[in-house]
């Protein structure tokens, strides 16, 4: 039987919940398709989390690199492709996942706290990925990045959360169009509610709980596994005719909202519970 090729894919905030997940995801998916992998697993530091997750991923079958830098700054970015690259080969997957959200009126918004926003959330999936471009256009393959249902939808008090995870949709949108004669593939992911270690804290709470499980047609929060399920679909050989598209992994919840106006025939009156 003819072996297949390495996969190598390079995630970025990894050590986070959905980076955890995402790398995981991915090694299963390898596992079921009988092709070697190796994941680089980036964080923005060296440090005990990291190494315990590069020592997981080992322990899961995986060839592994923790790779850190801060994706904020161009020349680390490349530093970062360059690392990887030196321990695994050429890559054939870019996950770009590392991201933060932050509370902000667009009225009174720093403008440090906004261009901090676009340069980690947008700019740095774009140099990740002009930076892994020469290495992917070889081995024909994809960069999926991790944007949020904010992106989608107006997301009060989140303006500038909202606005960069709309232009990273659409950043990947075009270098889909741009980069599909070099056979390379990009696509994104838009998680909805997310249960991991960042947000475990709002999920104490049993009544908020409750109330956003109401809100999700399928009845429960999502997962990191579920995004890492995702992601692990885009990047294998059954999405390798999907580029430029998004995948939303909400539950239902963003096409859910007109079911939730009061009055609607045989719909029974709702709380005035609200999303935060």
């Amino acid at each position: 039987m003819k072996t297949k090729p390495l996969i190598h894919a390079l995630v970025t905030g990894a050590t986070g919940g959905i980076g955890r997940g995402i790398c995981f995801a991915l090694v299963e998916q390898a596992a079921k398709d009988g092709a070697p992998i190796h994941i680089s697993a980036a964080a923005s530091r060296p440090g005990e989390r990291l190494d315990d997750l590069v020592d997981e991923l080992r322990a899961a079958g995986a060839m592994v690199t923790g790779v850190a830098g801060d994706i904020t700054d161009a020349a680390q970015c490349a530093a970062i492709v360059g690392q990887a690259q030196a321990q695994g080969g050429d890559l054939s997957a870019l996950v770009c996942n590392a991201g933060a959200s932050g509370p902000g009126r667009l009225a009174d918004l720093p403008l440090a706290q906004w261009d901090r926003s676009f340069n980690l959330n947008v700019r740095s999936a774009w140099l990740l990925a002009q930076a892994a471009h020469p290495q992917l256009q070889r081995t024909r393959g994809s960069v999926t990045a991790i944007a949020s249902m904010s992106g989608l939808t107006p997301h009060p008090g989140y303006g500038a959360y909202s606005a960069t995870k709309a232009a990273l949709i659409m950043l990947c949108r075009q270098l889909a169009q741009e980069w599909a004669a070099d056979g390379i593939r990009v696509n994104t992911v838009c998680p909805g509610m997310i249960r991991t270690p960042l947000t475990e804290a709002v999920y104490q709470d049993e009544a908020t709980l409750r109330q956003r499980q109401t809100l999700v047609p399928l009845g429960r929060i999502g997962t990191a596994a579920d995004v890492g399920a995702a992601v692990a679909y885009l990047t294998s050989d059954a999405a390798s005719y999907v580029t430029g598209q998004n995948l939303l992994v909400d539950g239902g919840i963003s096409d859910h909202m007109l079911t939730m106006i009061p009055g609607r025939p045989g719909k029974p009156p709702v709380s005035d519970t609200l999303m935060t």
